[in-house]
């Protein structure tokens, strides 16, 4: 007569197993392989509870606490032209332009 099995005793299927572990090595292996491409790491040009300015007829910059004011020699950016992110389109604009001392967007002297 033969022997009742119940359904949890065959479940586990040895093959089934091995070709699951081989799907999730190869999902790691390409994953290694292409770098998580489409993932791109941004990093903020100020901490949190900062904001950026502009050294005034230069294409250097700081970062100021919110609530206070640019020291000497530095400036707010223009409103709408804020770089937010390293190599933002703002950040890169900024590297060879800068605000005179009346506020007008020149050319950067240093940016040859």
């Amino acid at each position: 007569m033969p022997r009742r099995t119940s359904r949890s005793t065959t479940a586990f299927r040895p093959g089934r197993a091995r070709g699951v572990a081989a799907a999730l090595a190869s999902a790691a292996a390409l994953a290694a392989l292409t770098g998580c491409a489409g993932f791109e790491y941004e990093e903020d040009i100020c901490s949190s509870g900062e904001y950026p300015v502009l050294s005034v007829g230069g294409t250097g910059g700081a970062c100021v606490s919110d609530g206070e004011e640019p020291p000497a020699g530095f400036t707010r950016y223009p409103e709408g032209k804020v770089p937010k992110q390293v190599d933002d389109k703002w950040d890169v604009y900024w590297n060879t332009h800068t605000l005179d001392k009346d506020g007008k967007i020149i050319d950067a002297p240093d940016a040859g």
